[in-house]
Parts: C-alpha cells; structure tokens; sequence
C-alpha cells in the first residue's frame, strides 16, 4: 500500500478542535458565527426555533438569518431592540428563554457572546459544510510541519505549550495499536529503535498498513454494524 502519513491527519484535526479557544474577552478579533454563535444557539435554541418545521414555535427560525431579522430577534448593531437579548434576560418565567421546563440554559459567558456578536452586526455565516475549502495561510510560528503549525497555534491561543516529545518507542507503540490494534513486538520495536534514517517513522506506517491486520483493524466498525443490525 503507498505511503500515506495524511493517515494521521483525521485525529490530529479532531484534537486541534477539541482543544479550548482563548477567552474571547481577550481576543480583539470579531467573533465568527459558526465557532463561537452557532453553538450556543444550535444547543439551547434551535429545538424550538430552528430547521425541525413541526417543532418550531413562534413561526421563529433563529438558523436563518433573514427570518431571525424578520421577527427582530436580532437587530444588527443594537441590543436593546433584539428581542432574543431581551428573553435571555428576562427575569420572568413565562418570557425567559429557554424556558425553565426546556431543562436548557445559557450561561453569563454565553449571553455575553450574543450581544456582543449583535453589536458587531449579527452577521451569519453558512455552516462550513456548504463552503468549499480554501487553503488556510500557514502560521507563522516556526514549524516545519503544517500540521504542527496549526497545533501549535491553538495551543498558544489556548495558553498551552506542546508536551514533551515522546520516546520512539512509544511512537512504534501508538501508531501500532492505531493502525493494527496490537502492539509492536518486541523484534519490532528493536528494529525500528536501530533505524536512524529520517524516513524511520514512514517506513513504519509503510509497514503497518501493509499487514493483514490494518485491514481486520480498519473493518471493525463494519463488522460490529453489521453484528449490531442481525436479527436476535
């Protein structure tokens, strides 16, 4: 099988977005609707005023921009005249949203986002499903790696630094039990620890994904599917 090190690439992008972003009160940057709006509303709103047509209240859809506008829900640049701000304050049972029995709430942090988004303009963006990729300018912090690059910028926005690196035993251990779901064996592990070629950690991906068991490891999800819809 080609080599392929981008095989590590899904779970490198899935902790970069798991990691904490910055305190936004520190971030003079406006605030981005999907990162930081989306899910706030996406969680405490949009079960009533969202996409589902045969849940939504108040004929209200807050995940349109055009129709949140229409009930002045949002009114770009001021918070006093949008109405969501003013239910997110409310002190009244029968006004506050969400409402008490909708075992939902919005936290300080939370509400300080939406106006300060309102101030800002209220202004939406397409899920990022519907955009088409651009290629993202690579940060300008040293690292050779463009993934390491990006990591390291989250981390630094986060107040985080890298960890210390991992021995190359450890590495063989990981990226065998990822590709394979077994460990290295000791034979293994001696043969990659004397390989002192820049290429060394490839080679092993090389190898991995070129054994029997990376397609068993890779078809496990499949199999437990189909395990999962038999009949009892």
């Amino acid at each position: 099988m080609p080599r392929t090190a981008h095989y590590l690439t899904p779970l490198l992008v899935g902790l970069i977005a798991a990691l904490p972003e910055a305190s936004l009160a520190a971030d003079p940057k406006r605030l981005d609707f999907n990162e930081d709006v989306r899910p706030i509303l996406s969680e405490n709103c949009f079960y009533c005023h969202g996409p589902d047509g045969n849940k939504r209240k108040a004929k209200l859809r807050l995940d349109i921009r055009e129709e949140a506008l229409k009930k002045k829900a949002f009114v770009p640049g001021d918070i006093h005249a949008s109405e969501l701000i003013k239910r997110l304050f409310s002190k009244d049972s029968e006004e506050v949203m969400p409402p008490p029995d909708s075992h939902r709430s919005v936290t300080e942090a939370q509400r300080a986002i939406l106006k300060r988004w309102i101030a800002e303009g209220a202004v939406y963006k397409p899920h990022w499903t519907f955009v088409a990729p651009v290629r993202a300018p690579l940060p300008a912090n040293g690292e050779k790696n463009p993934i390491d690059a990006f990591v390291v910028e989250k981390l630094a926005k986060a107040g985080l630094t890298l960890s210390p690196e991992a021995t190359k035993a450890t590495l063989l251990r990981r990226l065998s039990l990822d590709l394979t779901g077994l460990p290295p064996s000791p034979e293994e592990t001696d043969a990659f620890l004397a390989d002192s070629s820049p290429n060394a950690y490839e080679k092993q991906i090389d190898r991995l994904m070129s054994s029997p068991h990376y397609g068993e490891r890779m078809a496990l999800p499949w199999l437990d599917a189909s395990q999962a819809l038999r009949p009892a």
